[in-house]
């Protein structure tokens, strides 16, 4: 081959390497034209040049592709820089990092842990690519693993057979994980912020694999972006934490002087309705409607003397409040431990309605108590509230216990001053009396109802308290309810006494109405006349009512000193036989007996009276004359007639003897 030949084959070669470097050929291209120089003679003078220009561009064209790969890696760190730089939510952002890493090194998996000082471990935040959910719960010691190297160094490690590498010692749990993962090679590196290392991130593969030198420094770098946005999340988070705490405090701090208003102004209400001598009534309104509820106010005996109500509110947890109902054992609890700590107490429950009891206490005593009834829960301000407005109640019911007090004491004074036989000055009594809008110049009536202490005290608060006797001067004198009031009212005044009666002794009372009194003259005889006819009511078994006295008056006079055996043995011995017929029979020959006597023995009247034949009626009494003989005689006909009325008088009065 000529010289010229030979230079002119080298310049083409030399021609054709720099194209094929500027078009970027792949390699297998410039092995190719390697082979083709080195099969050029040995006698060539140009084939050692030739070979070594190939070799030459071939070093540079790894060079390039070298510096393009870092050019690629630096280029994805960037973007990973920027993109991780512009996540601020912790979660997300964890998520990222480990994503970016597994794909940035072509990696099967990756996985980022932090110190839990807890666990005093390094446990998983994230994972990507784990096929085994116990991959994403891994917890690796400071001394075990490659976190120990890691963590000891603050440099990367790698490892292309994690199960078999002898360089650290191993964590059985961790190895079992990795096992069932199948992990092999494996890259750890540090995160590390001001020289502390705050996590690990790691990428591996479920194959034996090297890691170059470049990827480590990739992963390294990505890491270190890693730990400064974590930082810059983490600050952001704890920023945005203490924002929303500062937002939250200020709106409870808002909430709170609200409801500071709100009590400040409840209380002036209060206050203001108090200064104004409103009634319980309109008082107990005013706190129903602050509290959004019912409200009842009991006395000392458990009884309703006030109720209020919110507009809108169905109360119907109050209106079935009873005094000695279902739910008396919790409230007389609640109302004991409320007296012991001084706070109103939570007492029961009913369908969805809570009822919140205060006691009422003034100095050493108890006048009485506050219900609360809503729906809700109640918050320690508006318990406050409520308890503010149970002090109200009160100043209330201690003002009307002095004014009944008053009220009591003139009226006792009064009424003990007409009782007397040795009565002052009748113009100053029935001046009193007027006073409390009794006119003794008018006729009136006197009313004594037995009840026993301390029931009688008890019952005369009541109706005072409640106002249900205007008019009328009464007070409890020896165990007794002594009333005195206008006759036009009595019958009115019999029925309240008897209704508040029932309701809270049952059939433990009894009691009776004198004639109509002329002055007040007449009130101590009078008086002196029922205390001897009540013992005569309760002989005869005479319980749960109030008679009338021209009922008792024979009575009075022929049994006031008998006691109760005797009447039953005298009624035995004159119509026992009557009665025990009609009991067995069924029959009304007593009655039939009475209704003759009381029509002048007249057989024809009294039989129009029951409604009855004459003939009829003639029968019956023959039928009586067969069982208690002849009553032709004077004595012996008044004595049957006093024992059937006796007899009628107990049947009606509920008891009998």
């Amino acid at each position: 081959m000529s010289i010229e030949f030979e230079a002119e084959a080298a310049q083409e070669t030399a021609w054709d390497l720099v194209r094929m470097l500027h078009q970027g050929a792949a390699a297998a291209d410039f092995a190719d034209q390697l082979a083709r120089v080195e099969l050029l003679p040995e006698s060539s003078a140009a084939k050692p040049g030739l070979v070594e220009l190939v070799r030459m561009a071939m070093a540079l064209r790894n060079r390039l592709d070298l510096s393009q790969q870092r050019e690629s890696g630096m280029m994805a760190v960037i973007e990973s820089a920027r993109d991780l730089s512009s996540r601020l939510h912790v979660k997300e952002l964890l998520g990222a990092i480990v994503s970016r890493a597994r794909n940035m090194l072509g990696a099967q998996l990756a996985w980022l842990s932090a110190y839990d000082t807890g666990l005093a471990a390094f446990h998983v935040l994230a994972a990507d690519g784990a096929l085994v959910r116990s991959t994403g719960e891994m917890v690796a010691g400071r001394d075990l693993g490659i976190v120990s190297v890691v963590v000891r160094t603050r440099l990367p490690f790698t490892t292309p057979d994690y199960l078999n590498d002898t360089r650290f010692p191993h964590d059985p749990a961790l190895d079992a994980s990795f096992r069932e993962e199948g992990i092999a090679a494996v890259v750890g590196v540090p995160l590390l912020w001001e020289d502390e290392v705050i996590g690990l991130l790691f990428v591996a593969d479920r194959y034996h694999r090297t890691h170059t030198a470049q990827n480590i420094s990739v992963l390294s770098t990505l890491a270190t972006h890693a730990a400064v946005a974590i930082k810059n999340a983490l600050a952001f988070e704890q920023a945005g934490a203490a924002l929303a705490s500062a937002e939250a405090a200020r709106a409870e701090l808002e909430r709170h002087t609200a409801k500071v208003q709100a009590a400040a102004e409840a209380h002036e209400q209060m206050t203001s309705l108090l200064a104004q001598g409103a009634s319980l009534g309109k008082l107990c309104e005013l706190i129903a409607r602050l509290m959004q509820g019912s409200v009842l106010v009991l006395d000392d005996g458990a009884q309703v003397i006030g109720r209020g109500s919110a507009p809108g509110y169905a109360d119907s947890a109050a209106e079935r409040y009873e005094a000695h109902g279902d739910h008396s054992g919790a409230l007389v609890k609640a109302l004991r431990g409320s007296r012991e700590i001084g706070r109103s107490v939570a007492a029961y429950d009913v369908d969805g309605e809570s009822c919140r009891a205060s006691a009422v206490i003034a100095g050493d005593g108890v006048l009485g108590s506050v219900l609360l009834f809503r729906r809700g829960e109640l918050d320690e301000m508006a318990i406050r509230t409520f308890e503010r407005s149970t002090s109200i109640v009160g100043i209330v019911l201690l003002s009307r216990e002095r004014m009944e007090a008053t009220r009591s004491r003139d009226q006792s004074a009064l009424l003990r001053a007409l009782a007397s036989p040795r009565q002052d000055d009748l113009a100053i009594l029935c001046e009193r009396a007027g006073r409390f809008g009794l006119e003794l110049s008018q006729p009136c009536s006197l009313i004594l109802v037995e009840m026993g202490d301390p029931q009688a005290a008890q019952e005369s608060r009541r109706l005072r308290a409640a106002n249900l006797l205007p008019n009328t001067v009464f007070d409890e004198m020896e165990g007794v309810l002594t009333i005195l009031c206008a006759t036009t009212q009595a019958e009115d005044v019999r029925r309240t006494v008897a209704g508040l009666a029932s309701a809270n002794l049952g059939a433990d009372y009894r009691g009776v109405v004198s004639r109509p009194l002329a002055g007040p003259a007449d009130i101590p005889a009078a008086h002196l006349t029922l205390r001897r006819a009540l013992p005569v009511l309760g002989r005869i078994g005479v319980r749960g009512r109030i008679v009338g006295q021209n009922e008792l008056a024979l009575y009075s006079t022929l049994f006031e000193t008998h006691d109760r055996a005797s009447l039953a043995a005298f009624l035995d011995t004159t119509i026992g036989a009557l009665t025990a017929h009609d009991q067995k029979r069924g029959s009304e020959l007593a009655t039939t007996l009475l209704s003759y006597f009381d029509s002048n023995q007249n057989a024809r009247a009294a039989a129009e009276r029951l409604g009855i034949h004459v003939n009829t009626m003639r029968q019956r009494l023959a039928t009586v004359e067969d069982l208690i003989g002849h009553w032709g005689n004077a004595t012996r006909a008044l004595e049957i007639h006093i024992a059937l009325r006796l007899w009628n008088l107990g049947r009606d009065l509920g008891e009998g003897t």
